[in-house]
């Protein structure tokens, strides 16, 4: 694996990584089967849950690690993870997307209730956000938030759901009168339907949710009502960059596989990494994931003073690494030629693995779009200013 360089992790972060790394280890044995789940893999989930590296996720207040969660400490544990298995970087990144809005939105009360349990994985945590008809235009939702004396009444559907059907609860955000809000549904709720989602290439724990008629108590109201879609884009700054963290991981097993490969292979008597384009296309990966790397431990740093106001830098993160990942990948199977192809392998594993992170959590057009309307607000301010001058 590399070594960081570009960017000098303090010796905390290192600490972290150390850890991270071990567990990444323990379960390479059977990531393969791991990954190959559409529930909780139980193997992989004990010895994260051992590792106690979900307290990385919550707040110190509810059986954390630090008084403000680390996007830097968490990108970097979702790197070491995602190296050896997307399954095991899901269990651990899911369990702070499904429960930030909880984190800080939540009652005292409702927090001392879920959040130790998510620190110690004793509840798996679930954020329903997507249905059947909307996917990155959140704001199209139709899901309905309903107050009914001291109760809240949740009526719709949610797809594509991570975690659906495994975890304990859902953060789950519907309309209330013209604005948005969100509240805790625990998964025993009366009404609350969960099936199995998709079976899609790179096999994941997805699940559909119906909610007919549930009903919980406002106390498990999260934010302000009808004005909760700051907490999902509060969740989005803090856990975007990790995502860059997981891509760096799976970019840099590529490499490494690929490197493997290429250096114990002979072909026309040179070691294939020898052969002209084959250590070009290495190289020009390496190259790939040391620049996302770069970018994502600076975002990452800067999201932890201000999350909201370097959304923008998050966001590219997320895109150069994920591209850089799906890029190594599959130069890492052009490198490997037939055996790159083979099922069951872990370069054919990690090149399904690639895919899916370059839509979720902001697919690369829609972060695209918006970077490029923030570029146009920058250029419009500059001339206004050139022009007040």
């Amino acid at each position: 694996m590399a070594s960081e360089q570009l960017f000098d992790l303090s010796d905390g972060h290192r600490r972290i990584q150390r850890v991270a790394r071990d567990v990444a280890a323990a379960v390479e044995p059977f990531a393969a089967e791991a990954d190959e789940s559409s529930g909780v893999h139980e193997r992989t989930a004990a010895v994260l849950r051992e590792s106690g590296l979900a307290r990385q996720v919550v707040p110190a207040a509810h059986g954390g690690e630090s008084e403000t969660l680390d996007p830097l400490a968490i990108a970097v544990v979702r790197e070491a993870l995602m190296y050896s298995s997307a399954h095991l970087d899901s269990l651990f990144g899911m369990q702070g997307v499904g429960s930030y809005s909880l984190s800080v939105g939540g009652s005292e009360e409702l927090k001392a209730e879920w959040l130790p349990k998510v620190a110690a994985l004793e509840a798996i945590a679930g954020l329903a956000l997507t249905e059947p008809d909307v996917g990155s235009d959140l704001r199209a939702i139709t899901t309905t938030i309903e107050r009914r004396g001291g109760d809240l009444v949740v009526r719709g559907r949610k797809s594509f759901i991570t975690n659906g059907g495994a975890a304990s609860f859902y953060c789950v955000l519907g309309r209330e009168d013209d604005g948005y809000s969100m509240v805790l549904v625990p998964a025993s709720s009366a009404g609350l339907r969960a099936e199995q989602g998709a079976d899609i290439i790179a096999p994941h724990i997805l699940g559909e949710l119906t909610f007919d008629d549930v009903v919980v108590p406002e106390a498990c109201r999260l934010g302000e009502p009808g004005k909760a879609f700051s907490l999902m884009l509060q969740t989005l700054a803090v856990f975007r960059v990790t995502v860059a963290g997981s891509g760096v991981g799976l970019g840099q097993a590529a490499v490494d596989e690929a490197t493997a490969h290429a250096t114990t292979r002979t072909q026309f008597g040179s070691p294939l990494l020898e052969l002209g384009a084959v250590g070009q296309n290495i190289a020009s990966s390496w190259a790939d994931v040391e620049s996302a790397r770069a970018m994502t431990y600076r975002a990452a740093s800067l999201a932890r003073a201000d999350p909201l106001s370097h959304l923008d830098y998050s966001s590219i993160a997320k895109v150069v690494a994920t591209e850089a990942a799906g890029r190594a990948a599959d130069r890492a199977v052009q490198s490997m030629g037939r055996f790159g192809l083979v099922r069951g392998s872990k370069i054919e594993r990690l090149y399904r693995n690639a895919r899916p992170l370059r839509v979720y959590e902001g697919a690369t057009e829609v972060l695209l779009d918006s970077l490029a309307r923030r570029l146009g607000k920058q250029a419009a301010k500059q001339q206004a200013g050139k022009k007040v001058s």
